[in-house]
């Protein structure tokens, strides 16, 4: 078995937009994704932190880094899920946002998982 076969997670993302939250006439669009960690790995492992890359419409960036989300660091056996939903805010109406989450396995072995990149956008903004 290969390490990338024992060290795999997969991570899946939506967004949507939050217009109650929002003042686009002050350049503030609003937010909220909604986030699936699958371990489809072949050992356990802990969410130890976070890194986003968040780009505006502009493509101004923000990097955010911390422990955990939402105030969790969970641990995912394998094939176990873990779900969790938060916000970003931006100063155009359209974006991206990926990065990586910081591994340890039950092993001992630290590794990143992807955050694959995904839109966030407000409605009928995008064709």
């Amino acid at each position: 078995m290969t390490e990338s076969e024992k060290y795999r997670i997969k991570v899946e993302a939506t967004a949507e937009f939050v217009a109650g939250q929002s003042a686009p006439e002050d350049d503030r669009y609003v937010f909220a994704y909604h986030i699936t960690i699958t371990n489809v790995g072949t050992v356990a492992a802990q969410l130890i932190s976070r890194h986003w890359v968040i780009t505006d419409g502009t493509g101004k960036t923000q990097e955010v880094r911390g422990l955990g989300v939402i105030g969790e660091q969970p641990t995912l056996a394998p094939g176990q899920q873990f779900t969790y939903s938060s916000g970003s805010v931006i100063e155009t109406p359209v974006g991206t946002m990926h990065g990586t989450y910081e591994m340890a396995a039950d092993d001992g072995h630290r590794f990143e998982a992807e955050i694959p990149a995904f839109m966030l956008a407000m409605p009928r903004v995008l064709h």
